[in-house]
This record gives C-alpha cells, sequence and structure tokens, in this order.
C-alpha cells in the first residue's frame, strides 16, 4: 500500500528521511479495526519525527501522520482519535504517562489503510466534510482542550491567541469566536493578521505590542519568543495555556515574580481525550465551522505538503487525501 514514512533522520534536513513509497498492509488484530484512509491533516510532530525528535531511531521505518478520518470495514465513517493509551489503562488516557500517538510506539495515518484501536474510532458527522474532520484529532482538539477544559474562561471573555498562523492558533480564532469569547490576535506578519479577523477574531495586533486592556486568558503556542508578553497582558488571576514552544522552551526571563505576585496561573495542555473529540465533531457541525485548509494534495504528492509546512508561510492545516 502507498504511504509516507520516515527511512531516516536528520536535525538539519528533516526531509532528507521522508519516503513516500509501499509498506506493509496492516494486519487486523484483537480489539483494532483497519480503517481505508479518506484525508489526514500534517502537524508539526511529523517534522519533529523527521528530526529524531521522540521518535528513537530503532522503530525506523516508521508511518509518519497523527490524525485522520476514513471508512472501517463495516462501512462507518469514522475520526481517528490520535491519543493511545497503554494496555490495561483507564481514565483521561492524556494522562496515562505511558501514552502514545500515532507514528510514536505505532504506525501513522499517512497510508491508505491504518491500523487503529477500536476504541480510538469517533463517529464521523454525516454531513461533515474529510478535510474538517481530519483537522480535528490533534490541532482542533488541542485548540479545543486549551479554551474550554483548561483556560477557565466563559462567554464575553477576552483571549489573546499569540501567532495567527498554525492549525491551533486559527482553531482557537474560530472555536472561541463560535463560543462567544472576545479573541484577540497577534502576528508579525499583517496578512496573517488580516486573515484573522475574516476567521472571527475581534481584533489583531503586531506581535509584543502594546494591548488596550488585559486580558483573561493567553493561548500560547509559540513558547519563549511571546512568554514575556504572554505574561504582562493578563489581568490578574489570568491563565496562561501552553501546548506548545515552536520558537523554544527557554525564554530570557520566567516572569516568575509577576507569576506569583499576579497570581496569575499557568496552565499546560497536550491534546485532549476521546471524549472531548467527539464533543468537538458535534460543536464544529453545530456551528457549521470549517477548519482554515492551507494547502491539499492527494497522498502521493505528500513531499508538498511537507515542504509547504517546513517552510513556516502556513496560514492553517495542510490534508493530504487518498
Amino acid at each position: 500500500m502507498l504511504a509516507v514514512y520516515c527511512e531516516s533522520q536528520s536535525p538539519s534536513d528533516p526531509l532528507a528521511g521522508l519516503v513516500v513509497g509501499e509498506r506493509p498492509e496492516p494486519t487486523p488484530t484483537e480489539g483494532w479495526s483497519v480503517i481505508t484512509l479518506r484525508a489526514a491533516t500534517l502537524n508539526h510532530h511529523d517534522l519533529w519525527s523527521l528530526q529524531g525528535v521522540g521518535l528513537p531511531a530503532e522503530r525506523l521505518p516508521m508511518i509518519l501522520g497523527c490524525d485522520g478520518a476514513g471508512v472501517d470495514d463495516d462501512g462507518n465513517e469514522v475520526i481517528v482519535h490520535s491519543v493511545i493509551a497503554s494496555p490495561g489503562w483507564s481514565g483521561d488516557e492524556t494522562f496515562d504517562p505511558k501514552r502514545s500517538l500515532f507514528s510514536e510506539v505505532h504506525q501513522g495515518t499517512f497510508a491508505e489503510r491504518v491500523l487503529v484501536p477500536t476504541a480510538n474510532l469517533v463517529p464521523k458527522p454525516a454531513d461533515m466534510s474529510w478535510a474538517t474532520a481530519a483537522a480535528l484529532p490533534t490541532a482542533w482538539l488541542t485548540a479545543y482542550r486549551m479554551l474550554f477544559t483548561n483556560a477557565g474562561v466563559t462567554p464575553g471573555g477576552l483571549v489573546l491567541v499569540q501567532g495567527a498562523g498554525g492549525g491551533v492558533a486559527t482553531a482557537c480564532i474560530q472555536l472561541g469566536a463560535a463560543a462567544g469569547l472576545r479573541v484577540w490576535v497577534t502576528s508579525r506578519d499583517e496578512e496573517k493578521r488580516q486573515r484573522a479577523l475574516e476567521l472571527g477574531a475581534e481584533a489583531v495586533f503586531e506581535s509584543g505590542a502594546r494591548l488596550p486592556e488585559k486580558v483573561d486568558a493567553v493561548m500560547e503556542t509559540v513558547g519563549a519568543a511571546t512568554w514575556s508578553h504572554s505574561v504582562n497582558v493578563l489581568r490578574p488571576g489570568g491563565a496562561i495555556v501552553t501546548c506548545g514552544a515552536t520558537s523554544g522552551d527557554a525564554p530570557k526571563k520566567a516572569e516568575l515574580t509577576k507569576i506569583f505576585f499576579r497570581q496569575l496561573r499557568v496552565v499546560g495542555s497536550t491534546m485532549g481525550n476521546r471524549h472531548e473529540l467527539a464533543l468537538l465533531s458535534q460543536f464544529v457541525r453545530q456551528h457549521d465551522l470549517e477548519p482554515v485548509v492551507d494547502l491539499e494534495v492527494p497522498l502521493a504528492e505528500a513531499r508538498r505538503g511537507f515542504e509547504r509546512l517546513a517552510s513556516g508561510d502556513t496560514f492553517g492545516k495542510i490534508v493530504l487525501t487518498n
């Protein structure tokens, strides 16, 4: 079957180890289902795997991809939940210390057919597009948990999204606006700021700009480059919800004095659980939301998508179709 996989790893030239070619068909096992893929989306996790981050070399070759949507052997349209719990785990799978994502321990979703734990399958709403369904399990689920589980904000609350272009950031804008939040956005890029307004942001600002009022929560995916700004724009008692650090995890100032003096909360947020994914799919359907697609290409042309993601110029998700 056709698949997109990591054959070798390089921190400086990650795409050198990317292969689009034939891999063995998955074999059904008890408790697992084979899904015929219809669409999947790229995440930075896929580039990190090619760089050797989180994927030991002894597990290569590894089919890449964390999320996707497709059809099971009974003809059911399903969304693939990305977080795989360890055997015997009960409760929220994101708190399982031995959890993994697809393409870390088990082969990933960038393939014509994918082996998935049956418990990880969520029904896809019949009227939802494959591209929308494929975008939900990683970036959109991360944004959903950040906003609605961890931020502590309510409709009418003011949220700042740091950075306007990535999949999580665009999802935060769309989800937040649909839920009645006031969403402000920062970006270095004027075009991305304007597109954020089109997605429902109330106001946009240059990165690091002084804001006209303090915010209730900051959705932080950038890391070191925006950390001090995120702390400084919060009202007393506000929260930074962080899910990543694309600019690095070592800011010049930790801002600890401001954090404890103003009683700020710093909340780590990783992915979401299967129940949240089911709720997210219904929320997206009810509000008629469509994730922003930066590029859509067939699985056979996946390298184009990886090159686009590696460029850093994306706005929204990159979709692979099958």
